[in-house]
């Protein structure tokens, strides 16, 4: 008489134990127009002359708060075992760079948020946050693998009348900090009796392998031509092609793209390239308007034009900046707030950033010199490759020097060598 009841109890414990967690805010009861949700973040994908999407490693990321939740620093005691290491180790195709999510709320509100990048892996966060497997108690506290979303359980929104508390703040964080220069609500967590956390909005990075949806190839040593090519299944809005060297630059502006569609440009001659500093407030404002229009408040495209200025403007190189579509970001990031919002905006930018033949071209002059058994041959390739300006992208020009030049053993391993020897201080 007992076997049924206890069989039932075997099946139920075993179900929890091995089910995916349910998407447990697939659809919210109750819809409330008395709070607005907005989010921003950039895509960034390095593609070579023939438009192939590369694989690569900015090698240094240290641009972000110590406080911020990271893979190999996961905090609630997990056990990390089997995290894949941090970011700076992890070679991909896409980056996710700063996704922020904005509340307001004119009175006190808990809410439940939840963010998938199914065919990605989260990297970074803040406030702190459960990942899906974490909402089963069975599995809670166990080893977890790289988390492909985040869980933000009881989220405080604090009304604009509420006494502010102290935000943390530490000397790094270049990619951080003017985030939070918009009207928003203050949101506070406490996640499984941690400590309360309170910031301007919920912070997360990620890092995947899919391609993105606009390919540029390039003639010219310099890609003096670029072609656009729409591989996606949306228009693209707003794109501009900016161009920066030695303290000079130039912008072009492509309304839209549509899907499917190829569009060929024709850099201007590099005598026509005006000061940077005057052409980075022009293109500046004029991406605060793109952002602005697809959805954005002001201050919130401010904030993100602010937050990477010296990356997307001050860089050296050629990329193409662009507005990806709503349905594009729902698909590849899903969101789910409950209760919903009246209202929600979600504006991702993608860029593009090109590889062109002459900085393959430099950078192997460089591996040879340094290859070099003179001292004073090598000082001067790790000096040349500094000046060259490479910056974050120097690890994908070496990756396609040496896909390229079918390279002896011993080019390979100074090529790696030149490029540590070049990232030192």
């Amino acid at each position: 008489m007992r076997t049924i009841p206890l069989l039932f109890f075997i099946l139920s414990a075993t179900q929890a134990l091995f089910a995916v967690p349910p998407n447990e805010f697939e659809a919210p009861k109750t819809v409330t127009s008395d709070y607005v949700a907005h989010e921003w973040g950039t895509f960034t994908s390095v593609q070579g002359a023939d438009g192939v999407q590369l694989d690569w490693n900015p090698l240094n990321v240290w641009d972000l708060p110590k406080f911020v939740y990271t893979l190999n620093r996961p905090g609630l005691q997990r056990r990390n075992g089997v995290l894949v290491a941090a970011k700076s180790a992890i070679t991909s195709r896409q980056r996710m760079e700063t996704p922020v999510i904005y509340f307001y709320s004119k009175t006190p509100r808990t809410i439940d948020v939840g963010v998938d990048f199914p065919q990605g892996t989260i990297t970074e966060w803040y406030p702190q946050a459960l990942f899906p497997n974490e909402l089963n108690p069975i599995l809670a506290n166990k080893s977890v693998s790289p988390p492909k979303g985040l869980r933000w359980m009881q989220v405080n929104l604090l009304p604009p009348s509420a006494t502010p508390p102290a935000l943390q703040n530490d000397e790094a964080g270049s990619h951080y900090y003017a985030a939070r220069e918009t009207d928003a609500s203050l949101v506070s967590i406490s996640t499984r009796g941690g400590p309360r956390e309170t910031e301007k909005f919920l912070f997360y990075r990620g890092v995947a392998g899919f391609i993105a949806p606009l390919t540029v190839t390039s003639e010219g040593d310099n890609a003096q031509t670029l072609h656009l090519k729409n591989t996606g299944k949306e228009d693209l809005k707003s794109l501009f092609i900016y161009r920066a060297h030695e303290g000079r630059g130039s912008v072009l502006s492509v309304e839209a793209l549509v899907a499917g569609e190829t569009r060929t440009v024709a850099l201007p001659p590099s005598a026509a390239d005006q000061p940077l500093e005057s052409l980075r407030r022009t293109l500046g404002n004029q991406l605060q308007t793109a952002l602005t229009k697809a959805g954005l408040y002001e201050k919130e495209s401010a904030a993100m034009v602010h937050t990477w200025d010296d990356s997307w403007l001050g860089e050296s190189g050629i990329r193409v900046l662009y507005i990806l579509p709503r349905e594009w970001t729902d698909r590849t990031l899903p969101l789910t707030l409950s209760p919903s919002p009246g209202q929600v905006a979600r504006v991702m930018v993608g860029r593009a950033e090109m590889i062109t033949p002459a900085m393959e071209e430099a950078l192997t002059a460089e591996v040879n010199r340094f290859s070099s058994d003179d001292a004073e041959s090598r000082a001067q390739a790790i000096a040349n490759t500094r000046k060259l300006d490479l910056g974050r992208f120097s690890e994908s020009v070496l990756r396609r020097v040496i896909t390229n030049s079918k390279p002896t053993a011993a080019f390979s391993a100074k090529s790696w060598e030149l490029l540590q020897a070049t990232s030192k201080k």
